[in-house]
């Protein structure tokens, strides 16, 4: 069963269980969502990095929906099977002043415009890397009453911003309010693991998902089948040690934006936004107290 698509007018900027369905479907149902880009229109392909100045935080992140699901009550799985993702012909990624993993270090507005074509994003700077394109903002209405900031996941899902979520994967969603209402948006062509300099390659697409009831109650936080990407089979990691994971993840960023800077000659902020597309972030090590082990590693192609 096919509904017609869902239009990117039909969107929303926080998760609040009063917003209408725009739709109701019945389980097992395929519908595809055009989402806009994570800006909500406001970064155009011709801008430079002065429109960052001008982002308004409040607009970003718009997800289209809410869809309805005929028959699901909370204590539900709804079960979320991503069946395409196409993403538009060019794609973003910024340094937002004030935001990312490494914000004390870039303090200034920096503005990457890619394109999309032949499977891969061309950057401004040459890099040009294979497209995976997954949803960053997927999830359902959160069961308690008001609204709730888009950019913060919880339990009902939200901006997980899990690279894994593309085409393919099999997300289970916890119902929390009658019928669901699920919403989607913040499409990237890539994105590493951790997303560290803030954003992917920020892109509108068309989601096509198939909405279905789960065979068993869920467990009450997201949880997902993937396809495991093919990796490159030779990768080079930096490490960040310590008892403080959050430091140890900047410190493995840190260790690796200069790696990069090294290799390549770029400029040390043009680093820190590739390995926001191509580098995987990793816990490799919390169980040798006091201190833990955090690694980013970098496909050798690009160093």
């Amino acid at each position: 069963m096919t509904a017609p698509p869902i239009e990117s007018i039909h969107s929303h900027r926080y998760w609040d269980r009063s917003i209408e369905p725009v739709h109701r479907v019945d389980p097992g149902t395929e519908v595809a969502l055009v989402l806009g880009d994570a800006s909500g229109g406001q970064i155009l392909a011709t801008d430079g990095p002065e429109a960052i100045g001008l982002l308004d935080l409040g607009q970003v992140n718009p997800c289209t929906g809410p869809i309805a699901v005929d028959g699901l009550e909370p204590g539900d799985g709804l079960v979320v099977t991503i069946v395409d993702i196409s993403p538009s012909p060019w794609a973003w990624t910024a340094n937002i002043p004030g935001f990312g993993l490494l914000a004390d270090d870039f303090p200034d507005a920096r503005l990457w415009i890619s394109t999309v074509s032949g499977g891969r994003l061309h950057t401004p700077i040459g890099a040009e890397i294979e497209i995976r394109p997954m949803i960053g903002t997927i999830g359902v209405a959160p069961a308690a009453a008001g609204r709730h900031p888009i950019l913060v996941p919880a339990a009902h899902g939200g901006n997980m911003d899990i690279a894994q979520m593309g085409a393919g994967s099999e997300l289970h969603l916890p119902v929390m309010v009658p019928e669901a209402l699920f919403s989607a948006g913040d499409a990237h062509a890539p994105q590493g693991d951790g997303e560290v300099c803030g954003t992917g390659a920020e892109t509108g697409a068309t989601l096509t998902v198939r909405l279905d009831r789960a065979s068993r109650p869920h467990p009450g936080t997201p949880w997902f089948t993937h396809e495991a990407p093919v990796l490159d089979r030779r990768c080079t990691a930096t490490t960040g040690i310590g008892p403080d994971l959050f430091e140890a993840a900047r410190e493995s960023t840190r260790r690796a934006v200069e790696l990069v800077v090294a290799s390549t000659g770029v400029a040390p902020v043009d680093a820190y936004l590739l390995l926001g597309l191509i580098g995987d972030l990793r816990i490799s090590e919390i169980v040798d107290a006091p201190n833990w082990v955090v690694s980013l590693h970098i496909p050798a192609r690009f160093l």
